[in-house]
């Protein structure tokens, strides 16, 4: 996607790589403006007479609780269907409950237990869709997370950031919007957890991944399809990648912490770090909000 970034109208956002850099840093920028006038009513208005149906096949509670109040704060309606409620699990088809659903509402956002359904609802149906979680992309979230970096040192250009442990959603999506925006993204994983090749700088070191990076970054070990039997096994497995204090001293002295959140304190993240004076997990939550209001207001055909 080049140049103007309202070019993104009409179109779909599934893995971020929709968005080239100019793009990519006006979304952040906006982002930024919505988040620094909330209190003054930025935005409002912006989707004023549309209505997004978010669709929720898993749990949620960032991604619901941040594009139901986004889209409310933006003056649209959100209407909020979960998986169990809806014909897609007696049958119909992806491509037919996209077809409908353009017919009511302006934009669909939906967390899947499938890319392959995201795809196919992207593919028929006539309004932007946005990918909000599925196995393999979360690139609402690394929105708010180049935000959050963008708010801590003043530029993206050149930071290094380094993703210790399971080489998933969060990590690939880091990776690709990361090179986009000019940010050095290094994942370091097992054998077994690690990213495919050529999406990042692949490592099985966590201390030199870390070192003299400006941010840590983790995510749980152990997520809602992967509980079961081998849970203990990733927990073991995964176990040299915590991010700790110990780590976090082979960081640059004005490194901070990261995490989508869930986090399983003692786990994947020290209690010390996670609660600490260099966590910005905290900021990374609630810029889920601003980054995906920007987003919905590009995206979003204005009625």
């Amino acid at each position: 996607m080049t140049g103007d970034p309202r070019e993104l109208a009409a179109r779909s956002f599934v893995t971020g790589e929709e968005l080239d850099r100019a793009g990519l840093e006006a979304l952040i920028a906006r982002a930024s403006e919505l988040k620094d006038g909330r209190s003054e009513g930025a935005g409002r208005g912006a989707l004023g007479g549309a209505s997004v149906a978010l669709i929720f096949e898993q749990p949620s509670t960032r991604t619901r609780a941040s594009f139901e109040v986004g889209v409310a704060e933006l003056g649209g309606t959100p209407v909020v269907l979960r998986g169990e409620e809806m014909q897609l699990r007696r049958g119909e088809s992806v491509a037919d409950t996209g077809r409908v659903m353009s017919r009511y509402v302006h934009a669909i956002v939906i967390r899947s237990e499938s890319d392959e359904t995201v795809d196919e609802l992207a593919d028929a149906a006539h309004v932007p869709v946005v990918n909000a979680l599925t196995p393999r992309h979360h690139p609402c979230q690394a929105l708010a997370d180049l935000q959050t970096l963008h708010e801590r040192f003043g530029s993206l250009q050149g930071l290094r950031v380094a993703y210790v442990g399971d080489g998933n959603n969060c990590a690939r999506s880091l990776a690709i919007l990361g090179r986009t925006a000019g940010v050095e993204v290094v994942v370091a994983s097992p054998e077994g957890y690690r990213l495919e090749s050529g999406i990042a700088e692949l490592t099985d070191d966590p201390h030199a991944a870390a070192r003299d990076a400006d941010a840590l970054y983790t995510d749980v070990w152990v997520s809602m399809s992967d509980e079961g039997e081998g849970a203990d096994r990733r927990r073991a497995d995964l176990a040299p990648f915590q991010l700790s204090e110990k780590l976090m001293d082979l960081a640059s002295e004005r490194a901070i912490a990261m995490h989508c959140l869930p986090a399983h304190p003692g786990e994947e993240i020290t209690e010390g770090v996670l609660y600490g004076d260099r966590s910005a997990v905290w900021d990374q939550a609630e810029n889920r909000l601003h980054a995906q209001k920007a987003l919905l207001e590009l995206l979003v055909p204005r009625t």
